[in-house]
This record gives structure tokens, sequence and C-alpha cells, in this order.
């Protein structure tokens, strides 16, 4: 692996994804595997690697798969060597900023729905103690 090219079972151990959804996201076009072994295995690079990163985070937050490309496309070109024209920059950072706006809304709804979830749980913990306390007292509870 001195080349930095990487196969498919190494980059699904670094990024925690499977094969199968590896794959398919290489079918849906978000992530091209640069090269080829010369047993014909896709060779994936450390940028393949950081543009899973990406998809696996904005997966949960509810993003299409469109919507992915459409992120990775900006950023690629904003990181890319050939000059962007102002017009073109202003567009692209403009999209980006709309995702950037997007996951913090998806932020503080989870904060919201994690909120949630601590206090369900801390209501039947409750409800638990209070059980294993009063053996067979016949109280129904509230």
């Amino acid at each position: 692996m001195g080349d930095g090219h990487m196969q498919i079972g190494e980059v699904a151990a670094r990024t925690e994804l499977s094969l199968r959804t590896i794959r398919h996201y290489e079918e849906a076009g978000l992530v091209i595997p640069s090269a080829r072994s010369q047993g014909g295995f896709r060779l994936y690079t450390e940028v393949d690697v950081a543009r899973l990163m990406v998809i696996r985070r904005m997966k949960p937050l509810g993003f299409t798969l469109e919507q992915m490309g459409e992120l990775l496309d900006a950023t690629d070109r904003l990181d890319a060597a050939v000059p962007l024209g102002p017009e073109e920059r202003e567009l692209l950072l403009e999209r980006v900023r709309g995702f950037e706006r997007a996951a913090g809304e998806r932020v503080v709804t989870l904060r919201t729905q994690l909120a949630r979830a601590e206090e369900f749980a801390a209501d039947l913990r409750a409800r638990l103690d209070r059980s294993s306390r009063l053996p067979g007292t016949g109280d129904p509870m509230p």
C-alpha cells in the first residue's frame, strides 16, 4: 500500500461502511475509485475515503444522494486547482452555505429529539426503581 491506494475492504474498515454501501455510492456516481490494481480490483485513495466520510455524515441527517452529490460537486470545484471566476466561486460558496445552514437546523432538531429520548429513558428508570422497591404492594402506577 506504499502508493496510497487501498482496496475496498480497507476502505470499509476505515469508514465503517459496508462493501455494499460503498458500491451503492459508487453506482450513484458519488465516489469513483480512481485506479485499479493489476488484478482489476478498484483502488481507493485518501480523497475517496474523505468523500465517503462526508456521505456518512450526511446520510443520518436525511440528505438525499442527489444533495450529497451537489455538495461534493461544489467542494470539488472549490478545491480544484482550476481558477474560478468570482461569480462562479460565489455561487458555489452559497451552495455550501446552504448545506451548512441545513446541517445547523438538523443539529437543533436532533438536540430536541435527544433531550426527549433522555427524559423518556429517565422516566423508565424511575418507574423501574419504584417497581423494584415496592414488591407486591399492588399500587397501580400513575
